[in-house]
């Protein structure tokens, strides 16, 4: 059995009526854009480096939902290894993949495509382990994967604290929100793969949206692919070999009441090669209710559980997620 999940068998359908509908237009993108580059050994510095420092992450949480940090902490021989065993889980068989209980996670870690998909545009061509850090204590170690995630989410926590903690300051978030709202076991972390597509210039590797959390903390290749989408126009990322690139999400922004932006972003689809990502999605346990921190209120009160609820509700209802719209106040 091959690698490759079965792309062509269970999307037929849309690709032939595609094809016959003649609906192939090519994904427009504006230009390549280097996103803000933060340099976090400023935050260890005198006082003024350390304040300039969290404006600049202020700044862009504001005006782009998303920056690039260097001197981030997670060293690069553990994305190294990271990595090399994502790439060993995802060239397993595709039979073994979709097991009812590959590596032991809970059911439906494995993911690909869009099940839901009516068009080539709301089709993602892409793998995907989506972890629950509840289940990382039980998944098998018949290889370094779970121990290399265990090592990764622990440096992955402490920097996304870190950062929420900083990006509070400028909104007068007491400092220990985080803290006491989001557990070491309640964020996730989710390996993509993204197989080449012959259809690259007219569909995604992952389709247009926004994350489901405080922030999430990407580790991509080099091959490039990520798109941002401001006012209208998209840009396409250029890969900084030494970066993780940071994304706001749904939470911060309604926490923030609208001051910093959930960006809204996807992946381009490649003809020629793979590309691998690693995003961990700093999130608050299921209780939490995520209120605006000034007056009038963008958003009305809503607890994570509810959010992630109606996000289920209306992708199983339209094929997409619609967000922070549905809880305006």
């Amino acid at each position: 059995m091959g690698v490759e999940p079965p792309f062509f068998e269970k999307y037929k359908a849309i690709l032939q009526r595609s094809v016959e509908k003649e609906k192939f237009s090519t994904i427009e993108v504006f230009e390549e854009f280097e996103l803000p580059l933060i340099d976090l050994s400023s935050l260890i510095l005198g006082p003024f480096e350390r304040q300039k420092c969290i404006e600049q992450m202020a700044e862009a949480a504001s005006e782009w939902g998303s920056f690039q940090i260097v001197n981030h902490g997670i060293p690069g021989g553990l994305l190294d290894r990271l990595k090399y065993e994502q790439m060993k889980v995802f060239h397993l068989p595709f039979d073994k993949k979709t097991e009812k209980k590959f590596l032991n996670l809970s059911a439906h870690s494995y993911r690909w495509g869009n099940p839901l998909a009516t068009s080539l545009r709301n089709l993602s061509w892409s793998e995907a382990l989506h972890i629950s850090l509840k289940d990382i204590s039980r998944m098998d170690e018949c290889n370094k994967l779970r121990s290399t995630i265990q090592e990764y989410a622990r440096k992955a926590n402490l920097l996304a604290q870190t950062l929420a903690e900083h990006l509070a300051q400028k909104l007068g978030i007491k400092p220990n929100y985080f803290q006491e709202n989001c557990s070491p076991s309640s964020s996730y972390l989710r390996m993509n793969r993204y197989p080449p597509c012959p259809y690259s210039s007219r569909m995604f590797g992952i389709i247009p949206h926004t994350d489901t959390d405080f922030l999430t903390i990407l580790s991509q290749d080099q091959v490039g692919g990520l798109q941002f989408n401001r006012d209208g126009r998209w840009f396409s990322v250029k890969p900084n070999p030494e970066a993780l690139v940071i994304n706001i999400g749904d939470l911060f922004q309604a926490l923030s009441n609208g001051i910093y932006k959930s960006i809204t972003h996807r992946v381009a689809a490649n003809e020629e090669v793979e590309r691998y990502s690693i995003a961990y999605f700093y999130c608050p346990t299921d209780e939490v209710v995520i209120q605006s921190c000034s007056e009038p209120a963008l958003y009305r009160n809503f607890s994570f559980k509810e959010y992630r609820e109606q996000i289920e509700r209306d992708v199983k209802a339209t094929g997409d997620k619609v967000g922070l719209s549905r809880f305006l106040g």
